[in-house]
C-alpha cells in the first residue's frame, strides 16, 4: 500500500508556514483539537477523506489525528490541490496524501482507490465521488464503515438521490446542511473566494460591468452580493420561481439566460447542474465575454460545444483560455470550467472554513457515538451541535449574547397566553 503520491516533498516548508497562517483564523477547530487530544474520541478509527487539499483542510486533518484517527486523504478536484500543502501534510503531520494539482482523471480515481485501500470506518467526502466509487467498485469494504460525512451541496444532492433509490448502504451526515455551514461557507466563503479567483485569473474590473449569476442558492446569493458591492450590475438567472422572486426583491435584474447572454460581460455558474451555459448561449455572447464556474463539477459550462464552435483556442493568462469562435467573437473560459475559487485562487477564507470543518470533526465524533443507531439515510447534525459551533465562534470574537429568562422560555412553550 502506497504511503503517499504528491508532486514534491521538498515543498513542505512553504506549506507548513501557510498552514500555520490559516490556523490563526480557525479558533473553533483549534479548541476542538485541544479537546480531541485529551479525550481521543476517534482512537483507532480509520478515516478516508476526499477533500480539497488546502491549508484549511490540513488543519481539519490535524484535528482528526489529534483525536486518534488514522487518516488518508485524496483530492476532491483535480485542480484544487495546493502542492506545498500536500507536502506539508505528509512530512510534518505524517498523514498520507494522494493528490497532485492538475492530475488527470485516471490518476484522480486511482487516488480515491488508494485512500479506500485502508478499509475505512468513516468516509469524509466533498462531492460524493468517494462514496460513489465505494458503492460501485469497492462494495466489499462497506461492512467496515460506521458512516460518512458530506461537505458540499452537489454531494448532498447525489447522496439523497442514492437514499431515495435505496442504494445508499451506510448513514451519511450532510455537513452542508448545518446552518453554521451553508449559511456561512456557501454564502460568505463562495462569494468572496469566487471573486478572488476571477480577479487573479483576469484582473477584470467589476465596477460598471454586467455580471450574470446562474443560480440563486446560498452560493449564488453570496456571489451576487459581492459583485454588487464592487460596483457591478448583477443579473440573476434561475429555474426556481421562489428563488427568482427572492433575487428580484433583493434588487437584482432577473431574466432568462438567453436574454442575459446578449448583455453579460462575466458569467458565473453556481447551480450544481449540467449544461447550464450551452451552444445557443455562446452564439449570443458579446466579444470578450468571460465564463467561469463556482459549482462543484466542471459540467455546468458545455465545454464540448465551446470547443466545437472555436476555430482557435489559446492560453492567454494563467487559468484563462481564449476561444475564437467562427463568428469572430472571443470567449474566455477560466480554470477549465472547474471550481474557479479553488483552481485560480486559494478557496474559502480560513475563518469561514473554521465553521465548516468544526462541523466535519463533530460529525465524525457523532457517528462514533451513534454507531449502529442510524439508518442508511442522509442526516443533519443535531441543532445543539450547530449552536455549539456558533457559540464557540462568537466566543472567539469576544461576543456575548443574551439568554432567555425562565419567564420567556415558559411563554415560548405555552399556548394559553395571547393578547
Amino acid at each position: 500500500m502506497e504511503k503517499y503520491h504528491i508532486k514534491d516533498l521538498s515543498l513542505a516548508s512553504l506549506g507548513k508556514k501557510r498552514i500555520e497562517w490559516a490556523q490563526r483564523f480557525m479558533p473553533v477547530l483549534k479548541l476542538l483539537g485541544e479537546r480531541f487530544e485529551k479525550e481521543k474520541p476517534l482512537k483507532g478509527i480509520k478515516i478516508s477523506a476526499c477533500l480539497h487539499i488546502t491549508t484549511e483542510t490540513a488543519n481539519l486533518l490535524l484535528t482528526l489525528k489529534k483525536g486518534g484517527a488514522i487518516v488518508k486523504v485524496c483530492a476532491s478536484n483535480p485542480l484544487s490541490t495546493q502542492d506545498d500543502v500536500a507536502a506539508a501534510i505528509v512530512k510534518e503531520m505524517g498523514i498520507s496524501v494522494f493528490a497532485i494539482k492538475g492530475e488527470d482523471r485516471k490518476t484522480y480515481y486511482q487516488h480515491i482507490n488508494e485512500v479506500l485501500n485502508q478499509k475505512p470506518n468513516i468516509t469524509i467526502d466533498d462531492g460524493a465521488d468517494l462514496v460513489s466509487t465505494l458503492h460501485q467498485e469497492r462494495e466489499e469494504l462497506i461492512g467496515e464503515i460506521i458512516g460518512g460525512t458530506e461537505e458540499t451541496t452537489t454531494g448532498v444532492i447525489r447522496l439523497k438521490n442514492m437514499e431515495k433509490k435505496k442504494v445508499l448502504k451506510y448513514p451519511i451526515i450532510a455537513v452542508n446542511d448545518s446552518q453554521t455551514k451553508h449559511l456561512f461557507d456557501n454564502r460568505y466563503g463562495t462569494g468572496q473566494s469566487t471573486i478572488d479567483g476571477i480577479l487573479r485569473a483576469t484582473n477584470f474590473l467589476l465596477a460598471g460591468a454586467t455580471v450574470v449569476v446562474c443560480g440563486y442558492g446560498m452560493c449564488g446569493k453570496g456571489l451576487a452580493l459581492r459583485a454588487k458591492g464592487m460596483g457591478a450590475k448583477v443579473i440573476v438567472c434561475e429555474v426556481d420561481p421562489i428563488k427568482a422572486l427572492e433575487a428580484k426583491m433583493d434588487g437584482y435584474d432577473v431574466m432568462r439566460l438567453l436574454e442575459a447572454a446578449k448583455i453579460g460581460d462575466l458569467f458565473i455558474t453556481v447551480t450544481g447542474n449540467i449544461n447550464v451555459i450551452t451552444k445557443k448561449h455562446f452564439l449570443l455572447m458579446k466579444d470578450g465575454a468571460i465564463l467561469c464556474n463556482a459549482g462543484h463539477f466542471d459540467c455546468e459550462i458545455d465545454k464540448k460545444s465551446l470547443n466545437e464552435l472555436a476555430i482557435r483556442k489559446r492560453k492567454i493568462r494563467e487559468n484563462c483560455e481564449e476561444y475564437l469562435l467562427k463568428n469572430k467573437r472571443r470567449i474566455y473560459l477560466l480554470a477549465e470550467g472547474r471550481l474557479v475559487n479553488l483552481s485560480a485562487a486559494e478557496g474559502h477564507p480560513s475563518a469561514v472554513m473554521d465553521l465548516s470543518f468544526a462541523n466535519q470533526a463533530l460529525a465524525c465524533e457523532y457517528l462514533i457515538k451513534n454507531k449502529g443507531k442510524l439508518e442508511n439515510k442522509v442526516y443533519k447534525l443535531p441543532l445543539e451541535i450547530d449552536k455549539e459551533i456558533a457559540f464557540l465562534k462568537l466566543k472567539s470574537f469576544g461576543i456575548k449574547i443574551d439568554n432567555l429568562t425562565k419567564e420567556q422560555k415558559a411563554y415560548l412553550s405555552s399556548w394559553q397566553l395571547g393578547t
